[in-house]
């Protein structure tokens, strides 16, 4: 089965992407994986082939400011630049990622099936929940439901600027406006992370998050056998600015060890109770007892796959609202805004209290039950030959 997989450069959709393909290679299918030149190397020393995600670039008629005409106008573009492509490896499936729909534009262009991959919980809006977002559970009794409800409608009015946008880039290159949507979605998250809805879409599957480590150096720790601090800045453009230097300033005299797991340059003149560069995550948290991040949704799913409770310190984006349903779940503690003071409690209350990593634990069982993405794929394709 030849699968064409479709995500934007950033670390946070590229990596369950890159993830993905892995597994369909293992599978005994062939990826090819249209992504960022950043990744071209890594994705070719692991055996898959790489196109150039073309078109990411923004048009002098382009909005950016506005987020609904970024992701629609922007996927009619690239579903144009990426058709020649794409149509040339004779694909027998497409999975593209949520925020790069122009992967699944192109599909429809070639009347294939196409999955969209969710690199986190589901984000649709859904007549159960507040908007997602907000960081806030589900509206218990008469006022909590009223509440809900108050908020969704205060959303609305965005929710269908979005699907307007999404019908007029439909329009612009030929399709139907309205928009049928994928074959299925993959939702790669854990189960302790995702929240019961009453419209849980029927082509929507948990299959539990797709990790992928950039490079296979292991980092090495601070010598001493005090409890391991990781730090992990945050690699989306929205999150927070001055992590490592708090977090270091926090944990001076803590009585800790702490290494920092960054893919930009690391800090010079590190203290000797801690390490910085570019190493394997998973290794890392083999040892730690703490993790400090923003709550991205790929650091927050390694840290609760290893059992290790997070500090998360939320940016922009869905960051918000992971920190605060794993803070709901029991196995991290949100601060904002960010500070020494506010670094080193945090620290210290998860040190003190075995209940957070009991948490983190059980968060990691829930991988015993999600579904297999590749036999996901494989249905999707066979139903697909069979009409």
């Amino acid at each position: 089965m030849r699968v064409a997989v479709v995500a934007g450069p950033d670390p946070g959709h590229a990596f369950p992407a890159m993830a993905l393909c892995v597994r369909l290679l293992e599978a005994g299918d062939e990826p090819v994986l249209f992504t960022g030149p950043r990744w071209f190397d890594a994705a070719r020393d692991a055996g898959i082939g790489v196109r150039r995600l073309k078109g990411l670039a923004p048009r002098p008629e382009d909005d950016d400011e506005d987020a609904g005409a970024r992701i629609h106008q922007r996927a009619a573009h690239i579903s144009s630049e990426i058709l020649p492509e794409m149509s040339a490896m004779l694909p027998d499936l497409v999975v593209s990622d949520v925020l790069t729909v122009g992967g699944g534009l192109a599909a429809e262009r070639m009347k294939l099936p196409w999955i969209e991959l969710s690199p986190h919980p589901l984000y649709l809006p859904s007549k159960g929940l507040p908007p997602i977002g907000s960081g806030l559970a589900v509206g218990e009794g008469v006022r909590g439901r009223a509440r809900d409800s108050v908020l969704r409608g205060l959303t609305s009015r965005a929710i269908r600027k979005g699907e307007l946008q999404r019908e007029q880039a439909r329009a612009s290159i030929g399709l139907p406006p309205e928009d049928p949507g994928p074959v299925a979605r993959l939702i790669a998250t854990l189960p302790a992370l995702e929240v019961p809805r009453p419209d849980w879409p029927d082509n929507a599957h948990l299959v539990g998050p797709l990790l992928w480590e950039p490079t296979n150096h292991v980092l090495d720790l601070p010598p001493g056998d005090e409890p391991l601090v990781m730090i992990a800045p945050s690699t989306a453009q929205t999150g927070t600015v001055g992590m490592v230097e708090t977090a270091l300033a926090a944990l001076d005299g803590a009585g800790v060890r702490v290494a920092i797991s960054m893919l930009d340059t690391p800090p010079a003149d590190l203290p000797p109770w801690a390490t910085a560069g570019l190493g394997r995550q998973d290794e890392i948290l083999r040892h730690a007892s703490v993790v400090i991040g923003g709550g991205g949704h790929g650091l927050l799913a390694k840290s609760l796959l290893a059992g290790v409770p997070i500090v998360t310190v939320p940016g922009g984006g869905d960051q918000w609202e992971l920190a605060n349903r794993a803070v709901r779940q029991g196995s991290s503690v949100l601060i904002r805004p960010l500070t020494p003071e506010s670094v080193r409690a945090a620290v210290d209350q998860i040190l003190a209290d075995p209940a957070y990593t009991a948490a983190a634990r059980s968060a990691a069982t829930g991988i015993e039950v999600v579904t297999d993405p590749i036999a996901i794929c494989h249905d999707v394709t066979e139903s697909a030959r069979a009409s």
